[in-house]
């Protein structure tokens, strides 16, 4: 964390609140963003444009204050290092619970009104992150967001006890370009007789507010899919037991009393227990059923037999339907309508799927951070309009794969038991479940996302310069030591939830600094030449890395290079002193056995450029004497300032 550019100042580093609205001040007239909903997505995507003091942001939600228990509760690796990104994330990893291994239960061969473990496996392969994948109540996530908010730039508080109406999108009709197209109207809905209706106009507006979204209501899309007819229940509860997998993730399947999930949750206590309750008919609600938790805890006991099972407290309960639904698009444009979107969706406002396999929360943030960057570049003047259809087109290819897992997962996981060659052809081998399980744990984990090729992903014509970096999928961290204080870092900790581009370029095996070599070249031309994207859009004023940082990684010995003769382009003079910035330039970690050119398959011989997203997924793989390719690429989306370009 780089603090004290612009002079000293004691106190808390993370804290950079300029301002600050209370939730029970009256609502804005005009913002630049409106995000309707206070859930994960909403939270996200405010902290994400909690860090543009430039930009007017409002969130408003219906329930009266912060949630305070139950939910979702599984954080997946890749979300872990999205949290890196907002300043948390270790935060996150000191106070969860860690699922290191998973176990898996099915009845006894001999006896089987019994169940017995039949596979244990280590929950998330080696080297897939630096980050375990961890439980922690979602409330808690939710608080770590609002401090996030709250501290940032911006400094943003929710509008709580607000209801979201209607909305009205303006039409963009021959000299008819209001500045705030989207009008939306809100309510108080705090009990006051006098409750007003108050309007907002806004330049976009994001709705984060549920699977029973008002806002996809209003833009007249709607969930469609399939139900499983299948009631389930959760319950977090404190409990003694003699099951000896209690602090582990276990599933289950029991021979006639169904299946259930086992999440251990933080603080070594609290558990999970998912259910699985009756099958329901055609068009009934599990609502219908009257379902109470005593209930829920005699099923958890047959399913569990012969092991006991006491619950002393239940601090949360729910039953569900399982369903698989998604919306066909993600914003407010019609198919074969010519025009920029202005509404858009995320979150289980436009999936839900069943939550046994910790997707639904953790697919919601990505949903946000996917779309806060874009709508930040563009209310900001970096970016064309056309960057904000990328967004329905990613995050839409997601959930349809999401869904598909989803939908197969559940099945296997509310099957019978396959026990016998008489067993029915609907019965699933509890092996196969587990190798599916297995397969599988890259999806679960979030780092199996691959974004197909866009206005901001390019082609793989140069994938081979950097095979571990695959193209459309996240930047795969790895350490590095920076080179001007030898510390161990992870370098992909470096790409931040600030909305600015990164430019990574991995030297070939020469010596680095040479006049002529190709590292050298390249700075100097991101630095001086005309067509360099960092001098065309970055806005006078602002410092050289405001918009696209460069960060370099050299292939030799940090106590090798010479200092002196770093190009002054990676040590930028930047804040209103002029202070060089030392933390752009690393070194491969030489006392590995194998350091970041082995792990992520980059040229050792040739080097590359890598140029990777604000949400941290690889966008470009280029040689590192391209930089016409490479500004090709960012004119195609970005937009140069109205002033003059940056000077030297």
């Amino acid at each position: 964390m780089q603090f004290h550019l612009n002079g000293f100042r004691p106190g808390d580093p993370a804290e950079k609140t300029i301002a600050s609205l209370g939730s029970g001040q009256r609502l804005p007239r005009e913002v630049d963003v409106l995000i309707v909903g206070c859930g994960p997505a909403g939270l996200v995507l405010a902290a994400q444009l909690a860090a543009f003091p430039d930009i007017s942001v409002c969130i408003v939600e219906q329930k009266s204050g912060p949630l305070q228990i139950g939910q979702a509760d599984g954080v997946a690796c890749r979300t872990m290092e999205m949290f890196e990104a907002f300043g948390f994330a270790e935060r996150v990893v000191k106070e969860a619970y860690w699922v290191n291994e998973t176990t898996f239960w099915k009845p006894d061969e001999v006896d089987p009104n019994r169940i017995m473990r039949h596979g244990r496996i280590q929950d998330t392969e080696d080297g897939l992150s630096e980050f375990p994948h961890v439980i922690l109540n979602q409330a808690r996530v939710h608080d770590f967001l609002l401090q996030a908010m709250r501290h940032a730039p911006l400094g943003i508080e929710p509008h709580y006890g607000v209801r979201f109406i209607d909305i009205e999108i303006a039409s963009f009709a021959e000299g008819n370009s209001p500045s705030h197209p989207v009008t939306v109207r809100l309510e108080r809905v705090d009990g006051d007789p006098r409750r007003k209706v108050e309007i907002v106009k806004s330049r976009y507006v994001v709705g984060c507010d549920g699977a029973r979204s008002a806002v996809r209501k209003a833009l007249g899309r709607n969930l469609t899919g399939d139900s499983a007819n299948q009631a389930w229940g959760v319950m977090d509860v404190l409990a003694v037991t003699d099951f000896p997998d209690i602090r582990l993730k276990a599933a289950i399947h029991s021979a006639e009393e169904g299946s259930m999930l086992i999440i251990p949750r933080e603080g070594g206590y609290l558990v999970r227990f998912y259910i699985e309750l009756d099958k329901l008919a055609e068009n009934e609600r599990v609502s219908a059923r009257a379902i109470t938790a005593d209930r829920l805890v005699a099923a958890a006991r047959r399913i569990i037999r012969p092991y006991s099972l006491e619950v002393k407290e239940i601090a949360w309960w729910s039953v569900y339907e399982i369903g698989q639904r998604l919306c066909d698009g993600f914003d407010d444009v019609a198919p074969g309508e010519d025009r920029r979107p202005r509404v858009f969706i995320a979150g289980d406002a436009c999936h839900t799927h069943s939550p046994k396999a910790g997707q639904g929360m953790n697919v919601s943030m990505g949903d946000a951070f996917n779309i806060g960057w874009k709508l930040a570049a563009v209310v900001r003047g970096q970016a064309s309009p056309r960057l904000l259809d990328t967004y329905s087109n990613e995050r839409h290819a997601v959930a349809k794969e999401l869904i598909d897992f989803d939908r197969e997962f559940a099945r296997m996981f509310s099957a019978r038991p396959k026990t016998g060659a008489e067993d029915q052809d609907d019965a699933v081998d509890p092996a196969a479940f587990q190798r599916y399980f297995v397969k599988q744990g890259r999806f679960t984990a979030g780092t199996a996302v691959c974004y197909e090729p866009s206005l901001i992903r390019g082609d793989e014509g140069h994938q081979a310069l950097a095979s571990g970096f695959p193209l459309g999928m996240r930047l795969h961290s790895a350490p590095v030591l920076r080179l001007a204080d030898a510390k161990p870092v992870e370098l992909g900790h470096c790409v931040k939830a600030d909305g600015r581009w990164r430019l990574i370029a991995f030297a070939d095996a020469g010596e680095p600094f040479d006049a002529g070599s190709n590292l050298v070249r390249l700075c100097h031309f991101l630095d001086a030449d005309e067509a360099s994207p960092v001098r065309r859009h970055t806005p006078p004023g602002q410092d050289v890395d405001a918009v696209i940082e460069m960060l370099a990684v050299l292939q030799q010995n940090h106590r090798e290079v010479d200092m002196t003769r770093v190009p002054a382009f990676l040590r930028p003079a930047k804040g209103r002193y002029g202070l060089w910035d030392y933390e752009k330039l690393f070194c491969a970690d030489t006392r590995s056995v194998r350091d970041i050119f082995d792990l992520r398959g980059i040229r050792r011989d040739s080097g590359c450029m890598v140029v990777v997203r604000p949400d941290q997924y690889v966008a470009a793989i280029l040689p590192l004497t391209d930089t016409a390719a490479l500004s090709g690429f960012f004119a195609s989306f970005m937009l140069e300032p109205a002033e003059a370009r940056l000077t030297t």
